[in-house]
Order: C-alpha cells, then structure tokens, then sequence
C-alpha cells in the first residue's frame, strides 16, 4: 500500500529485523521496559537492549518518564510511536511476513482467522479494491484503543498471483 512516505536508510534498516518489528507490536498502546520485552521475547535484556536503542534512535519507539521497579532500580518503559505505520521500506515486506509467521505460531489455529482470495480484476476495479481496503485500514488505525480490549494483529497481503498466468 503506497499512502506510506519513503523510509530513509536508517529508518529501513531499523525496520528490517523480525525481532524489532515484534518489539513494535509489543510496544504498541502499552510501555513495557527492556526486561518486560525481552520476558515476552524469550530473550536477553542485553540483546534486546540494542534494538530497543536503533527504534528510538529512529524514532520508532520512545521512552517513557521513568520508574521504579520492585527491586528499585530505574527502568525505562518504551512505547511505539506509529510510525512504522506512516513510512515504508523495501525490505519491510518479507520482514513484516517473518514476523508474522513467528507470532501467528504463538497462537493456536482456533485462535487465528484467516483467508485467502485469489482475484481478477481489471486495472481500475483493482485501484478501487486497493484504495478502499487501505481507507478501511486508515480508518480502523484512526480509532481510539480501548487498552482493556483484546489486542488482535492483522496481516495484509495484496501480491500479483505468480500461479496463475
């Protein structure tokens, strides 16, 4: 979908992981701190340190006013800016279907609605179809999150069908 602005270099790269862009959705509507993101990740804080710092550098995600833990030590919680949703980089595609595939095999199938639609449209009802999902999608962004609300993650795939000729 191309309503999105040129990503610079620096802000593809940062987007080119698997692992920020689950760091993103993690930090999407809720701050979490280093060890609360690697917790969820399965990972070191260490590791995940470093990709915290490239999405804040980049204006991915920004720190929150600082708290105390249980222990009383400083931590920082991150939120997501949405700006991942406002630009777009080349390499994001197979990157954003990798993150996918990792997260959609944290839930089970019953859990997961999905669909698969093959079509054949002409160029102008293909535009149509094209600017109305990405209007639905502008619009369902816009909304106010509810943050006691279910968190549901979507997954878009608009592609020319190399299987039929």
């Amino acid at each position: 979908m191309d309503h999105r602005e040129p990503a610079s270099d620096e802000e593809a790269k940062a987007l080119a992981s698997t692992l920020r862009l689950r760091i993103l959705r993690i930090c999407l509507g809720e701050a979490h701190t280093n060890k609360e993101i690697a917790q969820i990740l399965g990972r070191d804080p260490a590791s995940i340190l470093h990709h915290i710092r490239r999405l804040v550098r980049t204006g991915f995600l920004q720190p929150q006013p600082q708290r105390r833990g249980t222990r009383g030590a400083r931590e920082i919680p991150y939120l997501a800016t949405g700006k991942s949703w406002r630009v777009s980089a080349p390499a994001s595609g197979s990157t954003m279907l990798e993150a996918f595939l990792e997260e959609i095999a944290l839930v089970s199938d019953q859990q997961a609605d999905t669909a698969r639609l093959g079509l054949r449209l002409s160029p102008s009802d293909f535009e149509e179809f094209r600017t109305r999902l990405q209007n639905l999608l502008e619009e369902v962004a816009q909304l106010p999150q509810d943050p006691s609300a279910p968190a549901w993650s979507l997954f878009l795939a608009l592609h020319p069908d190399p299987n039929r000729p």
